[in-house]
């Protein structure tokens, strides 16, 4: 009975901490991560709806995303104010994708799809959002083909008092897109690729433009998209624990009735 209890309360604790902590959030140069950011971006561009004839595939960018850890570590809910200086040898504007939230909540994934989402408030006919939709845009913006993530660990965040002890999630892009037009341009999926490129998965891919070590360009299509989120971590976890009280009670009723045939 005691080693039954044992293993349980074990499978119990390895899925509540499941979530990240403050030790555990991933660094820049984390595979994982990486392929995580890169992979998410691509599925949700070459996804869009209408289809897009200039779609370009992202790549990671290990220059922006120490641009991104730079910006985090200031734990401020704010725009990096230097994004239109020549921050990146390569890129004169930058773009920026900011989000923030409790550690359990985070994933780069979750965080990714919550600036996708603001696609429920733009209106494709009119280019206009009812609220806020700059993260979905720059998501989609059809020019930007390079990224680079950083999650940081911030006991407060300026800007933001609810939170204490979260995770500030930041994606910097080159170049930077959200000028006020449609962020690419509607039409047959890959039709007007830049010259040279070839289409993979309903983006225009370039292996001189995409040149990054294959882990950083995330070996797309690669996995499917998963969330991690408070409802999926409770879920596990009263999983774990029913699982648990069904093997004591089947324990305790043998015990009681030696003689009983359990019906599989």
């Amino acid at each position: 009975m005691q080693a039954i209890l044992a293993m349980m309360l074990w499978m119990a604790s390895s899925v509540s901490t499941s979530s990240y902590t403050a030790e555990t959030l991933p660094s820049i140069t984390n595979k994982d991560f990486i392929q995580e950011c890169v992979q998410t971006h691509n599925q949700y561009r070459s996804r869009v709806n209408p289809t897009a004839r200039n779609m370009l595939y992202m790549s990671w960018d290990p220059e922006l995303a120490r641009i991104a850890k730079t910006w985090a570590k200031f734990c401020q809910f704010l725009h990096n104010p230097q994004l239109k200086t020549q921050l990146h040898p390569n890129f004169t504007v930058l773009g920026e994708n900011i989000w923030t939230g409790s550690l359990t909540l985070f994933s780069a994934s979750s965080a990714i799809t919550d600036w996708y989402n603001e696609i429920e408030y733009y209106d494709c006919s009119t280019k206009r959002s009812s609220d806020g939709c700059g993260h979905y845009t720059q998501v989609v913006w059809a020019d930007t083909y390079k990224v680079g993530c950083a999650v940081q660990f911030c006991p407060r965040v300026s800007h933001f008092s609810s939170l204490s002890n979260g995770a500030y999630f930041i994606c910097n892009y080159g170049p930077g897109g959200n000028y006020p037009t449609w962020p690419y341009k509607q039409g047959p999926t890959c039709s007007e690729c830049p010259k040279g490129d070839s289409c993979l998965n309903k983006l225009c891919i370039n292996p001189q433009r995409d040149h990054t070590s294959r882990y950083y360009s995330g070996n797309y299509p690669g996995r499917p998209i998963y969330l991690r989120n408070r409802y999926t971590s409770l879920f596990l976890i009263v999983k774990a624990v029913l699982v648990l009280l069904s093997v004591i009670v089947t324990i305790l009723v043998k015990h009681k009735y030696p003689n009983l045939v359990f019906l599989g």
